[in-house]
């Protein structure tokens, strides 16, 4: 499969809701990490989560933004249909940190586990070196199969948390991945 996988960079006027026609989101949860004020610890947490179109055309919005402001999305194809995606911002921030925002990365359901999140984030990582960071900033969803993608990656736990990120999803885990 990984070779049948085509992986390029995206460009404002191809990404529409049709691009993301075959595009899978969903995600049945069933236990996250939590922040609570002795450490990380897993709880039971189940819920299903999946885009809405209202979500799909939002997040088109989104990617075309960080491509208008001079930042990165890079997708994975299958047979011609988009199946995986990331997004890194161009703005630092963290102060000494040099962090560049990995705001998204998602493999649609039915492909997961084939090393296509790999993938896109080390093209995540790359790009971000390139522009001047020393880390990747995720702000990372809290499931715990997501969570184990992350720390295989090599992400720890952010040294300083972006609030804009912690005020919109509360319940992520603020991480960062060093260059």
């Amino acid at each position: 499969m990984k070779n049948e996988i085509q992986y390029r960079e995206l460009h404002a006027d191809e990404i529409n809701t049709e691009l993301f026609r075959d595009f899978n989101r969903r995600q049945v949860v069933t236990k996250c990490r939590r922040r609570e004020k002795d450490g990380w610890v897993i709880r039971e947490d189940p819920f299903i989560d999946d885009w809405s179109e209202e979500d799909y055309r939002t997040l088109v919005v989104c990617l075309k933004h960080t491509l208008e402001t001079n930042g990165f999305v890079y997708g994975a194809f299958y047979e011609g249909k988009l199946k995986g995606f990331t997004s890194v911002e161009s703005m630092l921030s963290g102060g000494e940190q040099r962090y560049l925002d990995l705001s998204c990365i998602h493999v649609s359901e039915e492909l997961r586990g084939n090393g296509i999140g790999t993938v896109l984030f080390l093209a995540a990582k790359e790009w971000a070196k390139k522009h001047g960071a020393s880390k990747l900033y995720i702000s990372a969803h809290s499931a715990v199969e997501s969570q184990r993608f992350y720390e295989k990656m090599g992400c720890v736990e952010a040294q300083v948390y972006d609030q804009k990120h912690v005020e919109a999803e509360p319940y992520d885990c603020q991480l960062e991945n060093r260059l």
